[in-house]
């Protein structure tokens, strides 16, 4: 699928489209996505601020998305794990990117190449409009060769 149906389809995806979550980007190579969240009376806790629960789901998934589509559907791939710690008031409209590098993939791809998993984690900051970092998430994202598929190497 293209990169840029998928940000179409994500933006009306009723999870994102109700917390207010908006899909800036994602690239056409799959490398990179911006993701942002305004403050709506919908998405704002008892205090004023931006609710934890959205924070989290922002970031949910893209880095499977991502490494996903840089394996071209060889492996198996999902979310394992994921932890988030809040670290400032999340006022305004709040910001998150992903960057896949050759090291993430290439690492996937070495430790699956006998057909064992791999396990990464991968580190995303949501931050403010000034640059200030509201919350600080990981995910730990599980990947695997299919079985009975052959790694096509360029």
């Amino acid at each position: 699928m293209k990169a840029s149906r998928l940000r179409r389809g994500m933006n009306l995806w009723p999870p994102f489209l109700f917390a207010g979550v908006h899909v800036e980007e994602i690239s056409p190579d799959y490398r990179y996505a911006r993701v942002r969240m305004r403050l709506r009376p919908w998405n704002r806790n008892f205090f004023g601020t931006h609710f934890g629960g959205s924070l989290f789901a922002m970031t949910d998934p893209f880095w499977v998305l991502l490494l996903f589509n840089q394996l071209k559907g060889e492996h198996v791939v999902w979310d394992r794990a994921g932890e988030i710690e809040f670290v400032a008031p999340g006022r305004g409209t709040v910001r998150a990117e992903f960057r896949l590098t050759d090291e993430h993939v290439s690492e996937v791809l070495e430790q699956t190449s006998s057909g064992a998993k791999a396990l990464l984690w991968f580190d995303t900051d949501v931050v403010g409009q000034d640059g200030t970092v509201i919350a600080k998430v990981r995910k730990q994202v599980y990947a695997r060769r299919k079985r009975g598929k052959q790694l096509a190497r360029a």
